[in-house]
């Protein structure tokens, strides 16, 4: 897919872009075309990046007391970043890893302020982004504090029907926090149905 097609998906999926703008937007970013394993950003790290995913999957994750956790997942057609790096200019809290063999489309925090200080198409794109992803960790959040261990795995298949041909059951069980013994169970349960 080329650089394009990936701005036209932004503009139909998130929020109207004009065509100066997609034009700024094309010359302001970049294609990435990198392999599984490939760590975006380190703990500790300064990021002035956010991607979109054309192709593949990401994982946002943290090392508390020598264990992973993950924290968010993001799959074709989404953006994922260091939220606290990228706004804040302060060190990663956690890791961003592929997943998969992934084509990214990249901008920098630079781009991303002076297109939204020159479009407001731009800047509404932002903000939608932003909206999008407080909806999706509140959603999250509120799984966390009041679902069942089922539940929380059923949520993320609601969402996300495949993720477990996509992402390893070990990743699946820190992200709803549960222990992969659980997810096990649970997941030969509803084998049974």
């Amino acid at each position: 897919m080329d650089i394009k097609k990936a701005i036209e998906i932004i503009s139909n999926q998130y929020s109207l872009l004009t065509s100066e703008c997609k034009s700024e937007l094309l010359n302001n970013s970049k294609i990435l075309v990198l392999e599984k394993g490939t760590t975006l950003v380190r703990e500790g790290q300064y990021s002035d990046k956010t991607f979109f995913i054309i192709n593949g999957c990401a994982r946002a994750f943290y090392l508390k007391d020598g264990k992973d956790i993950s924290d968010w997942f993001a799959f074709e057609n989404d953006f994922i970043s260091s939220i606290n790096s990228f706004f804040l200019n302060i060190p990663s809290p956690h890791y961003i890893e592929l997943l998969e063999d992934s084509v990214l489309l990249e901008i920098s925090r630079e781009n991303v302020e002076k297109l939204a200080n020159t479009y407001r198409d731009f800047e509404r794109l932002s903000k939608v982004i932003v909206i999008k992803t407080m909806l999706m960790q509140q959603e999250r959040i509120s799984s966390m504090q009041f679902h069942s261990a089922e539940q929380k795995y059923e949520n993320v298949l609601s969402i996300h029907p495949n993720i477990s041909q996509r992402i390893s059951l070990t990743h699946i069980a820190s992200y709803i926090g549960i222990t992969l013994e659980t997810l096990s169970r649970i997941r030969k349960r509803q084998s049974r149905i």
